[in-house]
């Protein structure tokens, strides 16, 4: 397995491998991000194949309340592992790593994500790696379906924070 920094060839065959529920693709938006130097999205391969993504956001999570909290920690957001029958194989755990290690190299001395608070598994994954409950919030994203209706989806998190040596 490697992890690389997304490319601009990558989305397409992210779109084929790991889709987006609606019509607009997560992918696209986030290379969109990395490309306005907000972000970096990270994407674990498998051969030639995707297997895993996760974007480290430099200005940190979108909730407030989060950011008052512990101003200037980077978020890695929207961790991801497919198809299912690949997660705990360590592929989560090497795309935390390797947003830690970018966090690193900016000088960064924390970095955080959010756990929906039915993840247990996930939970369990960032408490092994050394994350912390930080604070509850609710996560907060949209997307346009194939009808061209835009969808809202609220879920209750964690962030969960990691100082880094």
């Amino acid at each position: 397995m490697e992890i690389t920094v997304c490319r601009a060839a990558d989305v397409e065959m992210l779109d084929r491998c790991i889709g987006s529920p609606g019509a607009t693709s997560f992918h696209a938006r986030r290379f969109e991000r990395q490309e306005q130097g907000l972000s970096t999205y990270l994407v674990a391969w498998y051969g030639r194949r995707p297997v895993g993504h996760t974007e480290v956001r430099w200005g940190g999570c979108d909730d407030a309340t989060v950011r008052a909290a512990w101003p200037g920690c980077p978020e890695i957001n929207a961790l991801s592992v497919w198809p299912e029958s690949l997660r705990s194989r360590g592929i989560g755990s090497a795309l935390v790593r390797a947003a830690e290690e970018r966090a690193r190299a900016r000088g960064r001395t924390a970095v955080g994500l959010g756990v929906a608070d039915d993840n247990p598994r996930a939970a369990a994954l960032y408490a092994r790696l050394g994350y912390q409950a930080l604070a509850p919030y609710l996560g907060r994203w949209s997307y346009e379906d194939h009808d061209g209706v835009t969808r809202e989806w609220v879920e209750k998190l964690t962030f969960l924070v990691k100082e880094l040596p």
